[in-house]
């Protein structure tokens, strides 16, 4: 049993009485009227933008997750159609508008300490920033060998996972079946997505 040191004035916000965690799978824990999911473990990613730093992480994770025998399925919806429509998906861009992390490992360079600092936002907006910033990220991620989005999407379908358009934003955005790629199993509704999410772990992105 590991034991945790709690640092001097930390304090333990109170979250109510806990269910008890021993319960089996299949069986009811306290407080919980209906038995626990005891079917294969299954992860639902559901994507809703079409950034190039938001396009890669439910990949990223569903493809892990795929690596330890889960079922993975990933519903697109709004902007997120972006990372399965073959007329965008090569050219999904970043930008470090809104993004107040954004900081930059090569200002080291210049003194300990630079790689950690923000960058400021007003930059984001001078023209041809979104193009460095995303030739930089795309350069930071071949360095890592990650592949380019139709390539991954390409990996993990064969993989085996299940890829899912929802129908609303498909509608709204005018696309057509031919755009999308052709792991995409199906345009379907959210509620189609609910049911088929059922006894999953949900990672909204």
């Amino acid at each position: 049993m590991t034991t945790t040191t709690i640092p001097e004035g930390f304090v333990m916000p109170d979250f109510g009485d806990r269910p008890a965690a021993t319960a089996q799978p299949g069986t009811a824990v306290d407080g919980a009227s209906a038995p626990a999911y005891s079917g294969p473990r299954k992860m639902a990613f559901i994507c809703s933008k079409g950034n190039l730093d938001m396009a890669y992480p439910a990949l990223i994770m569903g493809n892990a997750a795929l690596g330890e025998g889960v079922e993975v399925h990933i519903f697109f919806t709004f902007w997120g159609l972006d990372i399965v429509n073959r007329k965008n998906n090569n050219n999904l861009k970043f930008t470090m508008l809104g993004n107040t992390a954004m900081h930059m490992p090569e200002l080291a360079r210049l003194g300990r300490g630079w790689e950690y600092k923000s960058m400021p936002q007003g930059m984001g907006g001078l023209p041809g920033m979104t193009s460095i910033g995303t030739k930089m990220m795309k350069k930071q991620l071949e360095e890592e060998d990650i592949p380019e989005i139709p390539e991954f999407l390409d990996m993990i379908h064969a993989a085996g996972v299940h890829m899912w358009v929802c129908k609303l934003s498909y509608d709204m955005m005018k696309i057509i079946a031919a755009d999308l790629h052709p792991g995409v199993e199906g345009v379907i509704s959210a509620s189609d997505f609910i049911e088929i999410a059922e006894g999953a772990q949900i990672v909204f992105v």
